[in-house]
């Protein structure tokens, strides 16, 4: 396969940027007892962060990426070495101090998450991604999503997307309350927030799928594209660009893992779309892709996507 990179070419290409990449260390314990020496009975340690996941999964679907961001010491060198061994092209940007974070998944009676804060991203790091940027041509596929580290400003991803709003390029936002609704004036193609987020952005509870849509609308009334809500085990709806909405039930199966699921699911949508321009279709495999990371252990593969695909 040909490699992507920051190049300018006529190649329409994805890249995804993680500000705050991850090992994530996932255990698995039986009784979990607090105040006490716990045996862990399964471990695993995989490259992570929302965006890096999208990477993945868009690997494992067939779509060559970029994978940029921000990494520092030993454990930075070892994201970026996972995913060269998965055949992503990296463009990571290296940081002079501190570490790329540790999230640690606990897995017991209940799911339990602790998440590291990742290094300081200096002023120059922040100018070389900008330098990246300058490479991204009209039609290409840019991803941000996830968290960013300690003490940085939460516009910086509206400030990116108004750095390229005249380039043409399809941006994807995946994010937390500030970073996305700062981003939403510069018309990003597509957000996908879950339930509880859209909660968390209007400070409302929402009980019925009609709420969630008219609360989708108003963002997209805010300048998203296409609003993509995940629903867990209900599936997704999205709100389109061409004026319709689409529905998609999720296919039957037990879940056992809820990391990446969303950003399988955003991944999964981009391929779809990418592939003949139906929002239908690209909503129906992103949906496929979120639920066969649910129902699997980690990422999942093309095979497992597949299958869940032909069965909807």
């Amino acid at each position: 396969m040909t490699k992507a990179s920051f190049q300018i070419g006529v190649k329409i290409m994805i890249y995804t940027v993680t500000f705050n990449p991850a090992l994530d260390y996932i255990v698995r314990i039986d009784n979990l007892t607090m105040g006490s020496i716990n045996k862990i009975k399964q471990e695993q340690i995989f490259a992570g962060g929302k965006g890096v996941n999208v990477s993945i999964v868009l690997e494992n679907l067939g779509y060559d990426n970029v994978a940029s961001g921000f990494i520092a010491g030993f454990t930075g060198d070892e994201i970026e070495r996972e995913l060269k061994e998965k055949g992503i092209d990296t463009r990571f940007i290296r940081l002079p101090k501190g570490m790329s974070r540790i999230n640690i998944k606990l897995k017991s009676e209940f799911e339990t998450e602790l998440n590291g804060q990742g290094p300081e991203v200096t002023e120059e790091a922040i100018a070389q991604l900008r330098t990246q940027m300058d490479g991204l041509q009209r039609g290409d596929y840019l991803v941000i999503s996830g968290s960013t580290p300690a003490l940085m400003d939460d516009d910086i991803y509206g400030n990116i997307l108004k750095s390229i709003m005249d380039k043409g390029v399809n941006v994807t936002v995946d994010a937390t309350k500030g970073l996305l609704l700062k981003a939403l004036p510069y018309h990003p193609f597509l957000i996908k927030p879950n339930k509880s987020e859209l909660e968390e952005f209007f400070d409302v509870t929402l009980y019925h799928k009609k709420d969630i849509i008219e609360y989708a609308e108003k963002l997209k009334d805010r300048g998203a594209r296409n609003v993509l809500v995940s629903l867990g085990a209900d599936g997704a709806v999205l709100l389109a660009e061409d004026g319709n909405l689409y529905e998609r039930k999720a296919p039957e199966g037990r879940v056992i893992n809820s990391v990446g699921s969303g950003d399988a699911m955003v991944a999964g949508f981009i391929a779809g779309y990418m592939k003949d321009g139906d929002y239908g279709e690209a909503l129906k495999l992103g949906v496929a892709a979120g639920s066969a990371c649910a129902f699997g252990d980690g990422l999942a593969s093309k095979e497992e996507i597949m299958e869940l695909y032909n069965q909807m």
